[in-house]
């Protein structure tokens, strides 16, 4: 089974149709709905979705998209465990990407997918790109 954390900026390129992302992105959120993979994503990366979305689409619309994703997507939670690991890891310059990494362990994410590699340059799990993450679970499988 590959459970993987699904980053903001991934959730962003489907809930706004960002063009080259969102021919992989879609596909990795298409695999919710696939056998083998169970695919998570946190309340913080929602609201960053939900802003954006906003700003292209309205409130209104921007909502349902959301609510949409979240019958597809488990929710990791952003606990204290997860916001002291990431304050107390001096490795860590975005905090909420530290926030995001932890909530993705403490699920029991086996990787994360985001399309900024580097803001994850302290992960000990692995982390692609959605395009590198279907070429090493999917294409190849």
């Amino acid at each position: 089974m590959v459970k993987a954390f699904v980053d903001a900026n991934v959730l962003v390129s489907v809930l706004n149709k960002e063009y080259p992302l969102f021919t992989y992105s879609a596909r990795v959120l298409s695999l919710a709905e696939r056998n083998g993979f169970e695919l998570f994503t946190s309340s913080l990366c929602l609201a960053i979705g939900f802003y954006f979305a906003s700003k292209k689409c309205g409130e209104v619309e921007a909502k349902r998209k959301i609510q949409l994703l979240c019958c597809h997507l488990s929710i990791a939670q952003i606990d204290e465990n997860a916001v002291r690991n990431a304050l107390n890891n001096a490795k860590i310059n975005d905090i909420e990407d530290g926030f995001q990494y932890y909530a993705a362990v403490e699920a029991g994410c086996n990787c994360l997918i985001t399309e900024n590699l580097s803001d994850y340059h302290f992960a000990e799990i692995p982390v692609y790109s959605s395009e590198g993450f279907l070429k090493t679970h999917v294409f190849n499988s």
